[in-house]
């Protein structure tokens, strides 16, 4: 029983980093090499990976996509450790009032915004451009960019305030929460099992001392058969 709770412990983990992973921003320092809006049929698989169509629009089984296609740092730990460079495209959706909380509504400015700062290698212009989701190129699912700002360098790593201070407030909420169940066990299901456990050795000493009685009454018929 112990090992089924640690398995499904460690799955309500992977769920959970796997959730936050998507959800809060990432922040990529990306050359823009260019721009696109294509036509998307959004399948039954990949259609949870995509917001909703830009506000005010209706939301259809296929529709207008924006891309930003850049060059970015390839990097892992984090951002602690740098490759060199790999491809990677965005998608530019509003998310409006649905989940991830981005309240992004000016997808259209954002597209404009990156087609400004378009750049070869020559000449490379660097930015910021921060993003949720994942690239799963198997499905066609791109993260979305959320904004855009200029990069002092290739070598710039912005720090991940957001991300910081959430991690934070679940660090604090969980001790809160583990605190205030070991408050509830012990003022409340600790003396309610106490009780059940006193009640149930009362009701097993009552049976016993009956089964002790019957015994001694057939001990009793026994002893006049001998006498007989």
């Amino acid at each position: 029983m112990r090992n089924v709770r640690r398995v499904f412990r460690m799955i309500l983990t992977l769920i959970a980093v796997l959730f936050l992973y998507y959800v809060l921003p990432g922040q990529d320092v990306a050359r823009v090499v260019n721009t696109e809006v294509i036509r998307t049929d959004f399948s039954a698989v990949n259609r949870i990976f995509y917001a909703q169509a830009d506000a005010g629009a209706s939301d259809i089984g296929n529709r207008d996509l924006r891309l930003i296609n850049t060059v970015r740092k390839r990097t892992y730990l984090f951002g602690l450790i740098r490759t060199g460079d790999q491809t990677m495209v965005y998608r530019n959706e509003d998310t409006g009032w649905i989940y991830p909380p981005y309240f992004k509504f000016d997808s259209s400015n954002l597209q404009t915004e990156a087609e400004d700062r378009r750049s070869t290698q020559a000449n490379p212009e660097w930015v910021v451009l921060t993003h949720y989701g994942w690239r799963i190129p198997f499905l066609s699912v791109y993260p979305n960019a959320v904004s855009i700002r200029a990069a002092p360098g290739p070598d710039f790593r912005p720090i991940p305030w957001v991300n910081i201070v959430v991690f934070l407030v679940l660090i604090a909420g969980y001790f809160f929460v583990r605190a205030m169940w070991h408050q509830f066990r012990e003022r409340t299901l600790d003396p309610f099992a106490d009780a059940t456990g006193d009640r149930f050795d009362q009701a097993q000493a009552r049976v016993a001392e009956r089964r002790g009685r019957v015994r001694r009454w057939l001990d009793t018929w026994k002893s006049k058969d001998k006498r007989r």
